[in-house]
């Protein structure tokens, strides 16, 4: 289980703050999923470099669409 965010209406700078704060509220072993108009590497990397708990093994992207990514960020 886990928490879906979909962030695409949501000004950029806030973005990764909301991100951030919806990730940390999450238990071990669940997931955020993240819905965004591009694909969101740069997070990915940011998370990879400063949140801990994030499991950048299990991290997958889908495009839905041509302004749809489904990005699922899981925490361990």
């Amino acid at each position: 289980m886990g928490e879906t965010l979909d962030v695409r209406d949501i000004p950029p700078s806030d973005r990764h703050p909301k991100i951030h704060a919806a990730f940390e509220a999450l238990a071990a072993g669940e997931t955020l999923t993240i819905v965004n108009d591009h694909e969101p590497k740069p997070l990915f990397y940011e998370f990879q470099a400063e949140v801990e708990s994030f499991d950048a093994d299990g991290y997958e992207v889908e495009q839905a669409s041509p302004n749809e990514f489904r990005a699922h960020f899981p925490k361990h």
